[in-house]
């Protein structure tokens, strides 16, 4: 059974993965692309917050910032980088 930090950090980045998909738009790949690269980047994120010891905002065990910002981060580059590759295909045709 995962613990409640788990769960909830799970949820929470599952919710900023859709609400950045929700503004940026895409298909269902891009939100596929958009909800792992959140998830990826929350426990990134958070780890990141462990290991150098950031305390500024943990709900309970969680580092909410610290994955936040690793969240984010990831975002913006999956963005970055599905947005040159759409750019290239509009071109050819």
């Amino acid at each position: 059974m995962p613990s409640p930090a788990f769960t909830f950090g799970f949820i929470l980045a599952t919710l900023f993965g859709a609400v950045f998909h929700l503004i940026f738009g895409g298909d269902i790949r891009r939100l596929a692309l958009y909800l792992v690269s959140a998830w990826v980047g929350f426990a990134l994120g958070h780890f990141a917050g462990v290991a150098f010891g950031i305390n500024s905002f943990n709900v309970g065990t969680l580092r909410a910032v610290p994955a936040f910002t690793g969240a984010l981060v990831a975002l913006i580059v999956a963005y970055s980088l599905s947005a040159s590759g759409r750019r290239k295909r509009t071109l050819r045709r």
